[in-house]
């Protein structure tokens, strides 16, 4: 449904770029040039890296925390594919990609941190580069590091001493490590964590309903406990008493009289100033047998709904997608998934056959960042802004999926590996979930006169899927592209509430917090997430339009607006860098689109794009501008930044908030704030947006004890880039397998065309 002329590819297929290039017989583990590194590549560039380390530095043990493909510049990438750098052009020719990795290790004797660049010459992988991180910079905590926090604090006698003060045992101690994001306290150079402290009395249950009332911070090199905080507690106080009355707040703490951190030489148990607080003993289990056996104990019964019947996806020949390896071919779209240990799931050079013609649409899509700030502001839960993406990685979280239960219906999985500290590769075998569904009407009309037609056409939409745990919380990432040309990312969160101890004797009156069960107190806070979005609409030259929703201004009964009716789009090039941070306005609908300005709509005569429709994510950061969280991820601090991309020697720029972001204790450089610094043009450029996302968690009861999915998405949709709806050609629908749901009930076939 385009008038620009029919391309052809590096191979001679019009209009596709199907048959890729082959990789040299020597090389034959990949396929595509953004294929991630296989586990058998992640072993040969450890085995490369320790040779180099101990022939040429005085590095004497190699801790690996990341291991993954350096891409190649995205200009090789699209001419090694056959897509046209601008549409119905022939592609550029195809160069010679050299495979490149990149690895982050710490030196697990001085703790210090390393970046190596290796390219694959032959069959061998030779380091290109080394650098030594400055002081400050971590690479990102491993699962391992994660899972080593509770072993250290098990092994500790002061935490020992602390938990059996409260009638808890070393061997019921579990502890969730999270970054500590920064304690000025401790030294930058100092790679450590803090240990959120719980309590399980029976394998599998709920831990989260026993939170302990203190929070050791541990050091992952040394592996030693090296402080222990104490929380303050809240009781009630009298109305206007508070010590946050002058801000309008009824409340009170009631054990220290201020928020900040006590110094490191004062005790902080006396600190805190209040007694111990132990661990709410009530059970709150999410496990059905678990759940019956507890009530079993008093006296009543649980029962799960008998009053389903099945609800199968059935698709008797099979699905309507193909794929190479790990590019993936649906309806008329074509692109590269993989997996990435810090991103979870990558989309990548995203084009769209219309009528022939490939049109390139994005260049790549993933999730580049995510912090989840706390609300409560005494020492030490401030600490908690975990970044999710930079601080422990998406992919590395990721879960192994299931058949019939994480994903219905036929499905195809793609693997994902990361490297363990030892070098080797962990394996997720099934991390991305590929399937389709039916995504209710897709069009309908009906000519309602005497004698009238209708058509009715249903939609199906392409899911590509991923779920991580971190720690007590769920996040599932759905990428959908739909047959209407249209591309949606959904983002879904699940999972336990983070919890802290209050006395059960005297309810908390802490106005930052939601009590959810006796003892049991769960903080309010937000999750904010940073989509990058490297587009190419048509081609790499593009620009972000600011559209605003406006009444015309002219008053009621004048010439121009007589019945005061009238509104119109108001559309704003993003011209310059410095103007990149854009912020969302409800009251005009605000909306950005990523156009071609070198292209026209053979009709409308407007530039070809697509449209971002943002407001089912749009949650502005609630901590204040000179916070410690938005020092950190100045990012949340607007709905969209548009800026220049820069290819460098380690690739484009991909890290909102740094590439380095464990214990930072500012904004990285290289980063959000330094990219739109400058007067530099962002029109008909090789632009990247990034997409804040967000919500507000104010728990409730019922996120108790395991909170039902919350929903962000946004939409990616075309304008004036087809000639008309490109959903014309789907068949309508009828389905012979629907039925009436009772034997009685009236049953009419389809009427499409009737």
């Amino acid at each position: 449904m385009s008038d620009a002329p029919v391309a052809k590819s590096v191979n001679g297929v019009p209009g596709t770029a199907t048959e890729l290039h082959k990789t040299p017989g020597s090389h034959p583990s990949y396929k595509h040039p953004l294929d991630p590194l296989t586990p058998d590549e992640i072993v040969a560039v450890s085995l490369a890296i320790r040779r180099y380390v101990a022939e040429k530095t005085e590095i004497k043990a190699v801790r690996f925390i990341t291991t993954c493909l350096l891409p190649p510049p995205k200009r090789d990438v699209l001419a090694y594919l056959g897509i046209p750098l601008e549409t119905g052009k022939p592609p550029e020719p195809a160069p010679t990609i050299v495979r490149k990795a990149e690895s982050d290790f710490v030196d697990a004797v001085t703790g210090h941190s390393y970046n190596i660049v290796l390219a694959l010459k032959g069959d061998a992988w030779e380091v290109q580069t080394i650098d030594k991180l400055p002081e400050g910079q971590q690479p990102q905590i491993s699962v391992e590091e994660l899972l080593l926090c509770e072993d250290i604090i098990r092994a500790d006698e002061r935490v020992i001493k602390l938990a059996k003060a409260v009638g808890i045992e070393p061997d019921q101690l579990r502890a969730d490590g999270w970054a500590i994001g920064y304690d000025e306290r401790f030294p930058a150079k100092q790679r450590i964590q803090q240990a959120l402290l719980f309590a399980r009395f029976s394998p599998h249950e709920n831990l989260y309903t026993h939170p302990l009332d203190f929070v050791p911070v541990v050091d992952s090199i040394t592996q030693k406990v090296i402080h222990i905080d104490f929380p303050p507690i809240y009781t009630k106080a009298a109305k206007g008493a508070g010590a946050f009355s002058a801000a309008g707040i009824h409340a009170d703490i009631s054990s220290a009289s201020h928020t900040a951190p006590p110094a490191l030489d004062e005790d902080p148990e006396v600190a805190s100033g209040r007694p111990r607080v132990p661990p709410p003993l009530g059970r709150n289990d999410f496990l059905p047998d678990l759940i019956a056996e507890n009530l079993k104990k008093e006296g009543k019964e649980f029962k799960l709904r008998d009053d389903l019947k099945p609800l199968h996806v059935v698709q008797p020949e099979g699905v309507s997608f193909k794929m190479n390896g790990n590019e993936i071919e649906w309806q008329k779209w074509k692109m590269h998934l993989s997996f990435h240990h810090r991103e979870g799931v990558v989309i990548s050079t995203v084009t769209y056959n219309d009528d022939g013609v490939v049109r390139p649409i994005f260049y790549r899509l993933s999730l580049a960042e995510m912090v989840v700030p706390y609300a409560a502001p005494e020492h030490p839960h401030p600490r908690k802004f975990a970044f999710d993406s930079g601080e422990y990685g998406m992919g590395t979280m990721a879960n192994e999926l299931t058949l019939g239960c994480d994903c219905l219906g036929q499905i195809h999985y793609l693997p994902g590996a990361f490297v363990k500290h030892d070098g080797t590769a962990f394996v997720i075998k099934n991390v991305i979930c590929i399937h389709e569904e039916d995504a209710g009407l897709l069009w309908k009309h009906t000519d309602f006169r005497v004698g009238g037609r209708g058509h009715a056409v249903r939609a199906r939409r392409l899911v590509v899927q991923m779920i991580c745990t971190l720690a007590n919380y769920e996040y599932i990432f759905n990428y959908m592209f739909y047959q209407d040309g249209n591309i949606e990312l959904e983002l879904r969160l699940t999972g336990i509430v983070q919890t802290y101890a209050e006395d059960p004797e005297s309810p908390s009156t802490s106005p930052f917090a939601t009590t959810v069960a006796r003892g049991v107190q769960a903080q309010y806070h937000q999750h904010m997430f940073s989509v990058r979005v490297d587009p190419m609409i048509d081609g790499l030259a593009n620009t972000v339009v600011e559209t605003d929703i406006v009444p015309l201004d002219a008053p009621t009964g004048s010439a121009l607006n007589h019945a005061g009716n009238a509104f119109t789009a108001r559309a704003t090039p993003i011209a310059r860098q410095r103007d990149g941070g854009r912020e969302f306005e409800l009251a005009t609908d605000r909306r950005w689109s990523v156009v071609n300005p070198a292209r026209a709509h053979p009709v409308s005569g407007k530039p070809p794009g697509y449209t971002i429709m943002g407001k089912g994510g749009v949650t502005p950061l609630m901590a204040r501008d000179d916070s410690w969280v938005a020092r950190r991820a100045r990012w949340a601090q607007k709905a969209l930044w548009v800026v220049q991309d820069v290819e460098g020697p380690t690739g484009s720029r991909v890290w909102p908030s740094g590439k380095y972001v464990p214990g930072s204790r500012a904004e990285n450089p290289d980063s959000i704030t330094e990219w739109v610094d400058g007067d530099g043009s962002l029109e008909g450029a090789d632009v990247l947006l990034f997409l804040t996302m967000g919500i507000t968690h104010i728990p409730r009861p019922e996120d108790w004890p395991v909170m039902p999915m919350e929903h962000l998405n946004v939409i990616f949709r075309p304008v004036h880039f087809f000639t008309q709806s490109p959903c014309m050609d789907v068949p309508a629908a009828n389905d012979a397998r629907s039925v009436p749901a009772f034997p009685n009930g009236n049953s009419a076939c389809c009427a499409n065309s009737n």
